[in-house]
């Protein structure tokens, strides 16, 4: 009996520079899970993006729409639990929402594709798990800035602010499953073992009923 209640699927969220991918990679170190991490270097749309948002904008979130479909169906069809870094949930409710509000989706094409993501949310099964990294903009920033990426230097604060409501507006709509909500600007996991325990304890709880 205990070997189907076995969680296959846990996802991470939260906005840019929140820590998903370090916590990813501990949760997957201490549970054994295997980490789904986002594949930047193979977008074929990125750069054009940049240089041209409103021109590329719908492809790209088609393109990030196709590959976390497939990253959920690999879930699906395996045995293993596997832990997501960003879920196909956050591309459709905050990314593409706020592309389209700031003028670089149009109507039509925001439309098409919120309308394409229903057909395949209805499709595939919601996480096990939704863990949400809050985090208040200025630790976004300083996060941003510790890591030292390029592309993400240029990064408005107006723009963290507003993915951030949109990702508190959508938690606190979230009926999908089970959720784990951390204040990121607390706990600081990645340099504190007893707050990363916390995290642990949230989780087993959650998903194994231990408390």
């Amino acid at each position: 009996m205990a070997k189907n209640k076995k969680p296959k699927h846990i996802a991470i969220a939260g906005n840019i520079g929140a820590g998903k991918t370090t916590l990813t990679e501990m949760l997957s170190k201490h549970y054994k899970w295997i980490p789904q991490f986002e594949d930047v270097d193979h977008n074929p749309y990125l750069n054009d993006f940049y240089e041209d948002m409103p021109r590329w904008s719908f492809n790209l979130q088609i393109f990030f729409l196709n590959s976390r479909l497939n990253q959920l169906l690999e879930i699906q069809r395996g045995t293993e639990t596997v832990i997501q870094d960003r879920t196909i949930y956050e591309d459709a409710n905050i990314f593409a929402p706020n592309l389209h509000d700031m003028g670089l989706m149009g109507k039509r094409d925001f439309e098409n594709y919120y309308k394409f993501f229903e057909t395949l949310k209805s499709m595939v099964q919601p996480p096990d798990l939704l863990i949400y990294l809050k985090a208040s903009v200025p630790t976004l920033v300083s996060q941003i800035q510790k890591r030292g990426r390029e592309y993400e230097e240029n990064i408005r604060l107006d723009y963290l602010k507003k993915l951030n409501d949109y990702y508190n507006g959508w938690i606190d709509n979230y009926k999908e499953g089970k959720l784990l909500i951390i204040d990121a600007d607390t706990n600081k996991f990645a340099e504190n073992e007893n707050h990363f325990g916390e995290i642990i304890s949230g989780i087993d709880a959650q998903l194994f009923g231990l408390f």
